[in-house]
């Protein structure tokens, strides 16, 4: 087959987002504004929750979650070893302690068993992974926190609210996955998306936060506190100060900048309009690599089942008895016939920064099985049958040839 260009994950954009990023641009409004109200209402509706909150990213989401909950200084926060800095470092970002917990062997989820052994007196929060768009197990999740809600010791009447650990979901790659009759953002307390332009529902940079009605959690007042959070504690938006004579505002608190623009949620709006179109071509796709792989010496991640489904973000392989070296050798032979591929993820520990904190790669063996010899290969909606069927042939030349 002929030489072919493929790049790991560009954001598939159609001429409705480009229309209506230029329509805000025309308007005059392009901070945060209509677009992005009707986006989080979108949001919402598409999640099955009460209200959504649009920010400029899911670190920024995950952290104005924490200081919504009033998590900081002496509180810990559960994440696992196997995953993006993002999932620890909005939890460090307010001050918390991070625990690490191992992966399951031979599986991206966290270990339950480790995670529960890790809660304690301290915990506030546990911070599971839908890594590549796969739900992990909530019903296991919940029913470890409801076991320890005795040790659970409420800061504030959110907290309260609760009476038990809360389970916040990185659901960076997990826009548009369903889990027992439940679309991500409906599943885990609160839910912190990533619409970054690597994402398979973009808007260009930023994310979003959901999070489940519960007694005791004024939805609406819940939402005014990330605004202010969001928006330096400014009672006013932008939006509400253009209103007649309403020029005036308070500074309820010495907060933080992370809304999202009207240009961005534009990006989104376009994205909605064929988000169902989208990804049924991941599943399409990920059949496909499937049926190519299956009898061959490689784990492959399950993205659908009978009353699951996955978003279709990654598609992760892990080429079964290669070290690292050789890993780094077919990631390079792909890179010369074109296809460009990644690797999800180098685990925390092994990073300088949370080296520097003590985490050591050797406490978390499973989390470096799963990393020592996989590779990304592209999937995204824009992705030819030809170029599937390229990506393929070359995968298993690799395969064939690597030594």
């Amino acid at each position: 087959m002929k030489k072919r260009n493929i790049p790991f994950s560009p954001p598939d954009i159609a001429e409705a987002e480009v229309e209506l990023v230029a329509e805000a641009l025309r308007s005059g409004w392009i901070t945060t504004g209509p677009k992005t109200k009707e986006l989080e209402r979108k949001i919402a509706a598409f999640c099955g929750t009460d209200r959504a909150v649009c920010l400029n990213s899911a670190t920024a989401a995950m952290e104005m979650t924490y200081r919504a909950l009033g998590v900081g200084p002496g509180d810990e926060v559960i994440v696992p070893a196997y995953t993006y800095t993002a999932t620890a470092s909005a939890a460090l970002h307010v001050g918390a302690t991070v625990v690490m917990v191992d992966s399951q062997k031979d599986n991206v989820q966290m270990d339950y068993d480790q995670l529960a052994d890790a809660i304690t007196e301290r915990t506030k929060v546990i911070v599971p992974v839908d890594l590549g768009g796969i739900v992990c197990d909530y019903d296991k999740i919940f029913a470890i926190v409801q076991e320890k809600k005795a040790l659970f010791h409420a800061n504030n009447a959110l907290q309260e609210a609760f009476g038990r650990v809360i389970v916040l979901c990185d659901g960076a790659h997990n826009f548009g996955a369903q889990w027992h009759g439940k679309r991500a953002g409906q599943i885990a307390d609160f839910t912190c998306f990533s619409f970054h332009a690597v994402k398979n529902f973009t808007t260009a940079e930023g994310g979003a936060v959901t999070w489940l009605s519960r007694e005791g959690i004024d939805n609406e007042a819940l939402y005014h506190h990330y605004q202010l959070l969001s928006l330096h504690g400014q009672n006013k938006d932008a939006l509400a100060k253009t209103k007649l004579g309403a020029w005036e505002y308070d500074i309820i608190g010495t907060w933080y900048k992370c809304n999202m623009t009207d240009v961005t949620a534009a990006i989104g709006l376009g994205q909605f309009l064929r988000y169902d179109q989208m990804l049924q071509r991941r599943r399409e796709i990920i059949t496909r690599y499937d049926e190519a792989f299956c009898n061959r010496p490689v784990a492959l991640l399950p993205h659908y089942g009978s009353d699951w489904a996955s978003s279709g973000h990654l598609y992760i392989v892990r080429m079964l008895g290669l070290e690292p070296e050789q890993r780094n050798r077919v990631i390079e032979k792909m890179a010369e016939a074109g296809v460009a591929t990644n690797v999800h993820y180098k685990p925390l520990p092994m990073m300088t920064a949370y080296k520097a904190l003590g985490f050591n790669i050797e406490d978390y063996p499973n989390a470096y099985n799963l990393f020592k010899n996989a590779i990304t290969l592209p999937l995204y909606s824009r992705l030819s049958d030809e170029d599937v069927e390229y990506i393929i042939e070359q995968f298993l030349q690799c395969l064939d040839n690597i030594q």
